[in-house]
């Protein structure tokens, strides 16, 4: 699965933030230093973002007709930022957003209600949770724009999101120069490699889209 923009692409892999990052570390995170200037922060805080063609959507006044003439509500989601809760053995993130929409006809008051989705994905892949939300916009009598603002959230097991006691310190064993390791990548190994997979979560926020608006959103 790839991510959009909105408003940053999904976080850098831990795995290569470099050395600057190190003095950023925050307790319950991983700081790796191999002794060749190279720093990965792994946290257990899910990464946050928005999936490809889910960051907006479009419906139209009648089916089958997906032409600008025949618009009748496009949205997009806006200033995704996010919050980590790593203090106890649930792990909580909220994710607050703004609904940004533009109707084709201004004539009267109206309100729209669209529904969003917040997924958790294990090791890039396996679904965790999904739960739906509904955001409502409320347009006043001749305007074309309408804003609102949603939130939505989820937990992760500490214990999951946490590395291995083994793995840890293989990766974070000191090597000195001359060592039979001290050449060697620890995190190249399969098994760590997929250790950290296993650990690393992803939230993910976007509008509960039907196929055809799917479709719509990725041919447009």
């Amino acid at each position: 699965m790839t991510y959009r923009t909105r408003p940053l692409r999904m976080f850098v892999p831990a795995l290569a933030m470099m050395a600057t990052l190190g003095a950023c570390a925050q307790e319950g995170e991983l700081v790796v230093n191999q002794g060749v200037g190279i720093t990965s922060v792994l946290s257990t805080c899910p990464a946050v973002g928005i999936p490809d063609y889910t960051g907006d959507v479009t419906t139209f006044r009648s089916a089958g007709a997906p032409t600008s003439a025949n618009l009748d509500v496009s949205a997009s989601m806006t200033n995704l930022r996010s919050t980590c809760d790593d203090g106890s053995d649930k792990i909580y993130t909220e994710a607050t957003f703004d609904v940004r929409a533009r109707r084709s006809d201004v004539r009267g008051a109206r309100t729209v209600t669209l529904p969003y989705f917040v997924t958790v994905l294990q090791g890039g892949s396996a679904v965790v949770t999904k739960r739906v939300g509904e955001v409502t916009l409320t347009f006043a009598d001749g305007e074309e724009r309408a804003t609102a603002n949603a939130k939505a959230g989820a937990f992760v097991d500490r214990a999951a999101a946490a590395l291995p006691e083994d793995i840890r310190e293989r990766i974070t064993r000191r090597r000195r120069p001359g060592d039979p390791e001290a050449a060697l990548d620890p995190l190249a190994a399969p098994e760590v490699r997929a250790a950290i997979a296993r650990s690393r979560f992803e939230m993910l926020v976007g509008f509960q889209l039907s196929e055809e608006q799917l479709a719509y959103n990725a041919t447009r």
